[in-house]
Formats: structure tokens, C-alpha cells, sequence
């Protein structure tokens, strides 16, 4: 193709790919159950969160939620609540006027629930736990949002749970492909950017690979260089 390799620069087909190679094999270790049991999880703190809120005599809505809730602060306290927010290293969004976004996932803990009502409550005493509110509120989603067929009943998302197995799973995918170390492959723009582990290392890191799309300008700066150059 007559591809210098200093010319060979574009790597989105590689970037999706590994991305789509990642959420695959997410559903693949997690497995049905595993991904509901997550998603269970997640609703169950939301729940959990937004009871306190109330408590805490702040409105909640839309109901019902998943994992992300509106909370209404008033015009005066959302800039407040938001900077409270910073200085405990979370960041939440400006939901239309006097509301403020707080959306969790599966790296929520318990702890930053605490964390959340002692940022709206702008004190650390609370009057009420976590154990207390998870025995009173009901967790269950109304029919309708509930599915009720079945997903990700292909065997193999039923099959490789563990990490040896997922491991085993991903080599034999590996093999079945053509490589340097097997046979000849075509030279082509993707094969002159094969990249060393070493260079990929750096994807993992939670510089890179943790940045919020929403994160504010202030806390990206490193991405900003990476763009400029």
C-alpha cells in the first residue's frame, strides 16, 4: 500500500475495537446473572441514596429512577452543593435550575452514599444509616420497567466466570487469528501500528482511562496537552 510507517497514524479502527472487545467480554465474565445482580446492586444504592436525600428534606425526581436521580436544591444552594461536592472529589452536574444530577454505577460504594448526604446535609452528623434505610424502602422497579425475556442466553456468556476460564476463552479466540508469530500476514496501515505492551500500559492508568466525559476543563488538563499536540 506503500505506507510509511511514520505516516500510519490513524488508529480509530484499533481504538473501537479495543473498546468493543472490552464491553464484550465485560458480558462475557459477568454473564447474565452476574450483570443483573450488578444492575441490582446499582438500583438498590440509588434507592437507598435518594430516601436519605428526602430525609434530609430535599425533592427527588424523576421517579421512578434507575441510577440517576435529580435532586432539587434551589437557585441559591446548587453552587454550594456543588462545591461541597469538589472538595470531597466528586463532581456533580447543574440539572436546570436549582437541581443537581448524581448518577452511581458499580464502583459506588457505601461509603460515598455516606459521602453524599453528609455533602447535602454540609455536615458529617447524620441522623439516620445506611443499614436503617436499606431495612424500610421498598427496592423493587414497577412492572413495566422489569424485562421479562430473556438476554445474553448465547452459551458463551454462561460458560467463562472465572478468570482462568475467561483467560483460556480469550487465547483460544487468539489463536484462531493470523499473527507474526504464526504465519504471514498482508502489510497493511494496521499492521505498521502494531503497538508494544509497553506503549499500551499507559491505557489503563487512571489518568486516562477513568476521565469522566463531563469532567470539568480544570481537571483534564493533561488530556488538553494531548489534544493541542
Amino acid at each position: 500500500q506503500h505506507i510509511r510507517r511514520e505516516k500510519a497514524t490513524s488508529n480509530i479502527c484499533t481504538a473501537q475495537v479495543l473498546l468493543a472487545v472490552i464491553a464484550s467480554m465485560y458480558g462475557v465474565y459477568h454473564g447474565p446473572e452476574g450483570i443483573k445482580n450488578i444492575a441490582q446492586r446499582i438500583h438498590q444504592l440509588t434507592v437507598i441514596l435518594a430516601e436519605g436525600l428526602k430525609r434530609l428534606n430535599y425533592s427527588i425526581d424523576p421517579e421512578p429512577f434507575f441510577d440517576t436521580i435529580r435532586v432539587g436544591v434551589g437557585n441559591a444552594s446548587a453552587e454550594s452543593v456543588i462545591q461541597a461536592a469538589q472538595s470531597r472529589k466528586i463532581n456533580l452536574p447543574l440539572l436546570g435550575e436549582g437541581g443537581v444530577g448524581i448518577s452511581l454505577d458499580e464502583t459506588t460504594t457505601v461509603q460515598d452514599i455516606i459521602d453524599l448526604w453528609q455533602i447535602f446535609a454540609a455536615k458529617d452528623e447524620l441522623p439516620f444509616t445506611v443499614t436503617e434505610i436499606a431495612e424500610k424502602v421498598q427496592f423493587d422497579l414497577p412492572s413495566f420497567c422489569q424485562r421479562t425475556t430473556d438476554y445474553l442466553s448465547d452459551p458463551v456468556f454462561n460458560r467463562y466466570h472465572s478468570e482462568s476460564e475467561l483467560l483460556r476463552y480469550l487465547h483460544q479466540l487468539e489463536v484462531k487469528d493470523l499473527a507474526l508469530n504464526t504465519s504471514m500476514i498482508p502489510l497493511g496501515s494496521c499492521t505498521m501500528k502494531l503497538n508494544a505492551t509497553a506503549e499500551m500500559l499507559p491505557v489503563t492508568w487512571p489518568e486516562f482511562g477513568k476521565i469522566h466525559p463531563f469532567a470539568p476543563l480544570s481537571q483534564t488538563e493533561g488530556y488538553q496537552i494531548l489534544f493541542e499536540q
